[in-house]
């Protein structure tokens, strides 16, 4: 299997620990790292453009990307999240290329914070339980899962 991740810069420190929580989720799947390239935009509205890109070039099984867009004092928030969201979307339909959603989307620094934490090992999807939790980990296993099923309804 092979992966693109697709990290945005804007909030740097938070989406460099979403890309360390989905390497990690594929190093502990045994992904290779040599089969997982990382590639950097600038913000989370350049994910879409860049995810087409990928999953049109025919290297990767799965696009991940990963982004951190917090709510401000304008409706700034709004465009950016939501035409984000409207666009991975769009490429995972029009490709069939599986384009993981890892985008927080918080009120604030402290939400992003808890939701970028250090990953646990074996940390599951939705962990509600847990306060804090890494959504790049957790769209990793998205990824993964997502790749074998695509496997199992081709075969």
């Amino acid at each position: 299997m092979r992966f693109a991740v697709v990290r945005a810069l804007f909030n740097g420190g938070i989406t460099a620990a979403l890309v360390v929580g989905a390497q990690r989720a594929l190093k502990d799947a045994r992904v290779a790292a040599r089969d997982v390239e990382i590639f950097e935009v600038p913000g989370a509205f350049e994910l879409p453009v860049t995810a087409q890109w990928l999953a049109t070039s025919g290297r990767y099984d799965a696009v991940i990307c990963l982004g951190c867009v917090i709510r401000g004092e304008t409706p700034h928030f709004e465009y950016v999240a939501g035409e984000a969201a409207r666009g991975i979307a769009s490429v995972s339909l029009q490709t069939g290329v599986p384009v993981i959603f890892g985008v927080l989307t918080t009120e604030n620094i402290e939400q992003a914070l808890e939701r970028a934490a250090p990953v646990a090992r074996g940390q599951s999807q939705h962990s509600g339980r847990r306060k804090k939790s890494n959504k790049g980990y957790e769209a990793g296993q998205s990824a993964l899962h997502m790749v074998k099923l695509k496997r199992t309804i081709r075969a």
